[in-house]
């Protein structure tokens, strides 16, 4: 007999794993991966798992807490991750066939992405100092000291991801693998990020911002720096961002990836670029081809900025594979160097990191959909064949019902086309009514796709159909569709979700159009602010760490003075009138949807203050009923990476409000 499947709940999220990080071994033999998951204190646990491809189960490497980012030696022999088992992320060592790890460094700070050099006797790694500090300053020794006053000398004082930098910036060193001793390679008020080692190790390819003054001038470059000290060479013009530097194996060429532009900082569409050492000039070689590179899709099980592979060479010097993002779906891209695509490994899918072998022809990738958070696989690249090397919630999966997202397309009322999902609820009945759940992503520069969304799943357990669609300012649809809502947030981006609502309601007859919510996080939560404040089509909605005022937005956000100037083409010294026509909170006095305001109380990139003004605002006019909650010592990435128990709490906030206004008034309406 059959058993009877459930709907997935908040409190899965506690049993949930999901793998990332596959770092294939020299030889192509075995794979190193990082395994994530939650532990019975609620906490999060990272640990390194070793496969060999030719057998059937894992080995676990380390035991650690937070055990990250491995990455082989050149000979094979040893591993080295990233862990915070003494305190801070350090580097630790171990042999690749078990045994004890070996602490390398003991930075004050911590350290982060470290990278082998060719021969193996040296790691260049990257550490955030302090103005007085230097890579001497040992973890453990520093003095806890309770600051009566910080003089803020900078706009870029802070960081959603580090809190309060102030003066700090990440430098780079060396470290000798044998004796542990550390060679600076960077100072100066910059922020350096490491790219890669030439291959004959004599230097390092790097991206930062070393502008007279960072905080006006924004453009990442791509330096050189001699690994023995010396002058550095810069290649790029300070005129674009750039990112993950890779050599070719023979060394005569550099790729990168970025974009360039005066105006488009979060809306330019990252291509892959090139540059020629024997020519001395770079070109962008994918200057033809419409798509953005990089693993745009969002969730909720992982955080933005997975370890990027970059551009990956072929052994010819011909061409590199590279992620990249098309219509909701990320997959793996072969590039020539003169422009020619394909497609290698795709799918309704989401590919968020790979290894390559290419000596066998082989790529391990990880990868997610609506039904797996995520897992790796082995693929052939001459003849596609896959094999699934992970299944790691296949226990819990087997008795919970998820529900298959039905793709949709449909055209905007000016022609423009777009494109969504929708998820029926579990259960689902011919026939029988169902509310429906409007779902607005972040970015706004970012995509929903075919990865896995535990929230989605969750709606959809609880009765709820669930629409969620791509409008105007999304990535996956060309470079003039990513770029369609800047200086006109709450134009057509509005518009198009509306047309998404009114194109569910016509095509699928299970909605009830007197039942339909909306929620979202980040500029999803301005949108929801908005479309509240100007329709009250929407029985109840939710907004997520949200943006409602931009001119104050403008001066407390971390990345808000040059973000507005971008994305709402305005400040406050020039035209603040445009900044507060596109203010969700300018339209509070049409409010009257029920709305659930949620946030974290140590988000730097929307901060509080904004829930703040909309929660006071809304109560003191006291038309709509208006609920807050906010989550002490919560970032931006509350839903993603957020405490474990605030994320369980906050799905269930979610749910429960929804149930009081969609489902609780209905019955009162029935009965």
């Amino acid at each position: 007999m059959t058993q009877e499947k459930r709907g997935i709940t908040a409190e899965d999220l506690y049993q949930m794993r999901y793998a990332s990080d596959p770092q294939l071994s020299p030889d192509g033999k075995t794979l190193a991966y990082v395994e994530n998951q939650i532990d019975e204190s609620h906490a999060y646990q990272n640990h390194l798992v070793l496969r060999r491809l030719d057998a059937d189960e894992p080995q676990p490497l380390t035991a650690g807490s937070r055990d990250t980012f491995p990455r082989w030696s050149p000979d094979g022999s040893k591993i080295s991750f990233v862990s915070n088992r003494s305190g801070k992320p350090q580097i630790w060592l171990i042999e690749a066939n078990g045994g004890e790890a070996r602490q390398l460094t003991h930075c004050k700070n911590g350290v982060s992405n470290p990278i082998w050099s060719p021969d193996g006797n040296y790691i260049v790694f990257s550490s955030l100092l302090d103005e007085g500090e230097t890579f001497a300053d040992q973890e453990g020794t520093e003095e806890k000291v309770n600051a009566k006053a910080i003089h803020v000398g900078r706009m870029k004082y802070k960081s959603d991801d580090l809190g309060f930098i102030y003066e700090k910036n990440k430098q780079l060193a060396i470290v000798h693998v044998e004796t542990g001793e550390v060679t600076p390679l960077s100072d100066g008020p910059y922020n350096h990020t490491i790219g890669s080692w030439s291959p004959d190790g004599k230097w390092l390819a790097i991206t930062a911002n070393r502008a007279e003054d960072p905080d006006f001038q924004h453009s990442i470059d791509v330096f050189l720096i001699p690994s023995e000290g010396g002058e550095w060479k810069k290649l790029t013009n300070s005129k674009g961002t750039f990112a993950y530097p890779t050599w070719s194996h023979d060394g005569k060429k550099l790729a990168y990836i970025g974009s360039e532009s005066d105006t488009q900082l979060y809306a330019a569409q990252k291509r892959i670029w090139v540059y020629d050492f024997e020519k001395g000039d770079y070109t962008c070689i994918t200057a033809d081809w419409d798509v953005q590179v990089g693993d745009s899709t969002i969730g909720d099980m992982r955080s933005p900025g997975h370890p990027n592979p970059g551009a990956v060479w072929t052994a010819d010097g011909r061409g590199m594979y590279v992620i990249a993002s098309e219509r909701g779906n990320s997959g793996i891209y072969h590039v020539t160097l003169d422009g020619q695509v394909t497609n290698v490994v795709a799918g309704n899918r989401n590919i968020y990191g790979f290894s390559l072998h290419e000596k066998d022809q082989t790529v391990v990738a990880a990868i997610s959909d609506p039904f797996t958070p995520g897992d790796l696989y082995q693929v052939g690249l001459k003849d596609g064949e896959e094999k699934r090397l992970t299944a790691l919630n296949k226990e819990l999966f087997a008795g919970i019902e998820l529900p298959v997202p039905e793709e949709m397309e449909f055209v905007a009322k000016d022609g423009w086309k777009l494109h969504g999902w929708m998820l029926k609820p579990v259960g689902f009945e011919e026939g029988k009514k169902y509310p429906m759940v409007l779902q607005i992503h972040g970015g706004p520069h970012s995509m929903y796709g075919n990865t896995f969304f535990h929230e989605f799943q969750l709606l959809a357990a609880k009765g709820y159909a669930v629409l969620y669609t791509n409008p105007r300012g999304s990535f996956g649809y060309g470079e003039r569709f990513v770029q369609a809502c800047c200086g006109d947030y709450g134009g057509n981006d509005y518009r198009d979700l509306m047309t998404a609502v009114e194109y569910a309601c016509d095509h699928f007859d299970f909605v009830d159009e007197d039942r339909l919510g909306v929620a979202g996080g980040s500029y999803g939560g301005f949108m929801t602010n908005w479309i509240v404040g100007k329709t009250n089509r929407f029985k109840a909605g939710v907004t997520d760490r949200s943006i409602c005022n931009w001119v104050s937005f403008y001066g407390v956000s971390d990345i808000g003075y040059y973000f507005t100037a971008e994305e709402i083409q305005a400040n406050p010294f020039t035209n603040p009138e445009k900044m507060w026509q596109h203010s969700p909170i300018r339209l509070v006095e049409n409010i009257e949807t029920p709305l659930l305001i949620m946030h974290g109380e140590h988000d730097y990139r929307c901060p509080i203050e904004q829930a703040e003004q909309l929660y006071v605002t809304l109560k003191h006019q006291g038309k709509a009923p208006v609920s807050f909650v906010r989550f002490p010592g919560a970032s931006h990435e509350l839903s993603r990476s957020g405490d474990p128990r605030q994320r369980v709490l906050r799905l269930q906030y979610t749910t429960d409000w929804f149930d009081s206004y969609l489902v609780a008034h209905q019955k009162e309406k029935v009965e």
